[in-house]
């Protein structure tokens, strides 16, 4: 007996998406072949993870399922002669009253086929279902600079195989890539699923993105903010000089057109906000000039 998919993934039958989600993620991070190499079983387990949440995580499929119109695998159930259901037992029923009786004289076995099977005159070859492959799904997790540049990736899949995909420059967090034809194969001559692939993006330690724009915060001296002057700054595409004007305060932000990220719909812009950061050590020096200097230049920065 094949085994229940809700009982694959750990789940009630009355899970959410939101929890069948969460179960298939940590399930298969702990099966997955790159934490488990060589480990045949946990393969196994990852592939029939994958293929139970392929199932129940789209909504029609597990309307189906649930239905007892598809099978574990995704397959169309077939009807049986013996379980063609109670309306196909009293048609047979009234078939024969109709021998004896003369009423249903354009009956015939062939309309059971056709009606159970969905063929025409029984023929054997028609009690097969056509159907497209199963679409297959996956994680990817790249780097941020990865998902900014894109990047040529490699997906391992559950039966030991791979994918190689080049993730596009500007892909977001969840996106989803399609990848035609690299599902399971379509019976029948029907065409092969897709292979469905959600890409997670790791947070980089000082870029943060809005929309196509990239934040960067920079730390400068407190001779950078008073006196000014041109200053390094890390882009995804390298480092730029950015000219800091006299008195810049903490907090400003400088725009770098054309450095944020690429995507079809245009190209965003670097913001670069600033932050004085004072030395670990006060010297004397620097302690007599500031004393000096509040007595003689002080001035209100509109605390509140």
């Amino acid at each position: 007996m094949a085994e229940d998919l809700y009982d694959i993934l750990g789940v009630s039958r009355r899970a959410t998406d939101e929890e069948i989600r969460s179960a298939f993620r940590k399930l298969a991070k702990a099966s997955h072949p790159d934490v488990n190499p060589g480990n045949s079983s946990a393969a196994e387990r990852f592939k029939k993870i994958t293929a139970a949440n392929d199932i129940l995580s789209d909504p029609e499929k597990r309307r189906q399922y649930d239905a007892g119109e598809i099978d574990a695998k995704g397959d169309p159930r077939r009807p049986f002669w013996g379980h063609a259901g109670a309306g196909a037992g009293r048609r047979g029923a009234q078939a024969a009253r109709g021998a004896a009786g003369g009423g249903f004289e354009d009956f015939s076995f062939s309309d059971i086929f056709s009606d159970v099977f969905g063929g025409s005159g029984g023929r054997r070859e028609s009690y097969g279902f056509a159907a497209r492959g199963q679409d297959l799904r996956y994680s990817l997790e790249v780097d941020f600079l990865e998902a900014v540049l894109g990047a040529k990736k490699r997906v391992t899949l559950p039966d030991g195989g791979v994918l190689d995909l080049a993730v596009p420059e500007g892909v977001t967090d969840g996106q989803v890539l399609r990848l035609k034809g690299k599902g399971t194969q379509g019976s029948h001559g029907q065409e092969p699923g897709d292979a469905l692939v959600e890409i997670k993006v790791r947070p980089h330690a000082d870029y943060r993105r809005e929309d196509n724009d990239i934040l960067l915060e920079l730390p400068i001296t407190i001779d950078e903010a008073v006196l000014g002057g041109r200053v390094e700054v890390p882009t995804p595409s390298g480092r730029v000089q950015l000219t800091l004007p006299k008195g810049t305060s903490s907090g400003k932000t400088f725009r770098l057109k054309g450095k944020g990220v690429r995507t079809k719909s245009g190209v965003g812009d670097q913001l670069v906000t600033v932050k004085i950061v004072l030395p670990h050590d006060i010297d004397e020096s620097l302690s007599y000039f500031f004393s000096e200097w509040r007595q003689k230049h002080g001035y209100d920065p509109g605390r509140r």
